[in-house]
C-alpha cells in the first residue's frame, strides 16, 4: 500500500520550491558566484543582537504571550502609525508571527474556503500560491508582464470581471520580489478603489517597505492608508534589519479579523520566542537608522549591477525597491530561462534565478539578487560578459 496516495489531495496542487532546488544545485559548483537567494549578506545590527543576548541572560526563555509581548506589540503599533497614520490597538489588532511566511499562511488559511479565488500578481515569490492550494482555494496568477510589472486597477478589474464573487483575496506585495517595482500611493489608492466595499481581503505584504530607493521624504506608500478596513498588513524584520534567521514578523488588521487570524496562528505555532521579540522591539525602538544604512549599501550595489547589465545590452528596468533586478534574457541566448540559468551556472560560474519560478510573466527573464557583497557583483559581471560573447 502506498500511504502517500491517501494523504490530503490538496497537497498535490502545491508547487515545489524550485528556487531552493536550484540554489542547492549551484552550491555544488566550485567557485560559483551566487546572485540568487534574497537573503541579506549584512549582519543583524549589534545593538539588536545584544538585546537578544541580554534577554536570554535575563531568562526571557519561557512561553511568550501568543499574540506577542506587550513591548513588541506597542513598538509595532507606534511604527505602523508613524508610517501609515493608522493606529492599530496593540492588544487586539496585532499578532507577532514566525516570519511573514507564517503570517501569510495564517492569513490565507483564515480567509479561504474551498473554491475561493486568491488573486496573486506575478511574477512573485510563490508562498501565496502554495498557501492557497493548501487551504483548498484556487490561486489565480495575475500576469503583470504587459503593464511593466505593475499591478493596475484595470488589470485587477479584469480578473474580478472574470471570477466574480469567487474572489476572496488580492495579494499586494510592495515593493515586489522579483521585479523591484515599488508602487506609489496614488497607484495603491486606485487599486483600493477597485475592491472597496466588496467582500475581498487585501493581503498587503510590505516586507521590503524600508528598502525603497525614493524615501528621502520619509513617506511609506501603503494600501493600509487607502483601505484599512479590508487589509491584512504583513511585515517583518528579515530584510530591513537583516534578521532572516530570527523568524519574527507581524500582522495587523481590524479586531474582528485579527481574532480569526489568531485561531490559525495560535494553533499553528503557539508563539514566537520571547528573546527574539525582545530583540525585535530593540530594532524598532532604537534602530530606526539601521534600514537606511543597509538601503544605502543595496543602492550602491544596484547601481553597479544595473549599469553592468545595461552595458552588456540586457533589457531591464532600474529597481525602485527591494534588492533584485529582473532582466530579460537577450534574444541571442537560450530563451528557456531555466535551461539558461543552469547553463550559466555550469559554464559561466554565475548563479541567477530563472524568472519562470516566479509564475506567469516571468518566462524568459532571470532574477539577479544584489543582497550580496559588491566585490562579488563586480566579479560576476565579467563572467557574464564572457558567457554572452561565447554564445553570440
Amino acid at each position: 500500500m502506498k500511504m502517500e496516495d491517501h494523504m490530503r489531495t490538496n497537497l498535490k496542487q502545491v508547487p515545489t520550491m524550485k528556487i531552493f532546488d536550484f540554489a542547492l544545485f549551484t552550491k555544488s559548483i566550485d567557485d560559483i558566484i551566487e546572485l540568487t537567494i534574497g537573503e541579506p549578506d549584512l549582519n543583524t545590527p549589534e545593538h539588536v543582537k545584544q538585546a537578544g543576548i541580554a534577554a536570554i541572560q535575563n531568562n526571557h526563555t519561557h512561553y511568550a504571550p501568543q499574540r506577542g509581548t506587550a513591548g513588541l506589540l506597542a513598538a509595532i503599533s507606534d511604527t505602523v502609525a508613524a508610517k501609515t497614520g493608522k493606529v492599530y490597538d496593540p492588544a487586539a489588532e496585532i499578532l507577532v508571527t514566525n516570519g511573514v511566511t507564517e503570517g501569510a499562511y495564517a492569513a490565507v488559511t483564515a480567509i479561504t474556503n474551498p473554491g475561493d479565488v486568491i488573486l496573486v500578481p506575478t511574477p512573485t515569490f510563490s508562498i501565496y500560491t502554495a498557501d492557497t492550494a493548501i487551504a483548498g482555494g484556487t490561486a489565480v496568477e495575475v500576469d503583470t508582464s504587459k503593464t511593466g510589472f505593475r499591478l493596475t486597477p484595470e488589470l485587477v478589474q479584469s480578473y474580478l470581471d472574470k471570477y466574480g464573487d469567487r474572489v476572496k483575496g488580492l495579494v499586494v506585495v510592495n515593493p515586489t520580489n522579483p521585479t523591484g517595482v515599488a508602487m506609489n500611493q496614488e497607484e495603491l489608492d486606485a487599486i483600493a478603489d477597485v475592491v472597496r466595499d466588496k467582500p475581498i481581503f487585501v493581503l498587503a505584504d510590505e516586507i521590503y517597505d524600508q528598502l525603497t530607493y525614493s524615501q528621502e521624504d520619509g513617506t511609506y506608500p501603503s494600501i493600509v492608508k487607502s483601505l484599512p478596513e479590508q487589509t491584512i498588513l504583513l511585515n517583518g524584520f528579515s530584510k530591513s534589519y537583516a534578521m532572516t534567521g530570527w523568524r519574527v514578523a507581524y500582522m495587523c488588521a481590524p479586531k474582528p479579523i485579527t481574532d480569526e487570524l489568531f485561531k490559525v496562528h495560535g494553533f499553528a505555532v503557539t508563539d514566537v520566542a520571547t528573546f527574539v521579540q525582545d530583540a525585535a522591539e530593540e530594532a524598532l525602538r532604537n534602530g530606526k537608522d539601521d534600514p537606511k544604512a543597509m538601503r544605502d549599501k543595496y543602492q550602491e550595489r544596484r547601481d553597479v549591477l544595473y549599469q553592468g547589465l545595461k552595458d552588456l545590452g540586457w533589457k531591464t528596468t532600474n529597481p525602485e525597491g527591494a534588492f533584485y533586478i529582473f532582466a530579460k534574457i537577450p534574444a541571442y541566448l537560450e530563451q528557456d530561462d531555466e535551461k539558461f540559468a543552469y547553463d550559466l551556472a555550469k559554464e559561466g560560474k554565475v548563479a541567477v534565478t530563472p524568472g519562470s519560478y516566479f509564475g506567469a510573466g516571468g518566462e524568459g527573464y532571470v532574477r539577479f539578487s544584489y543582497a550580496t557583497d559588491l566585490a562579488k557583483i563586480e566579479r560576476a559581471l565579467p563572467r557574464l560578459a564572457k558567457y554572452c560573447r561565447d554564445h553570440q
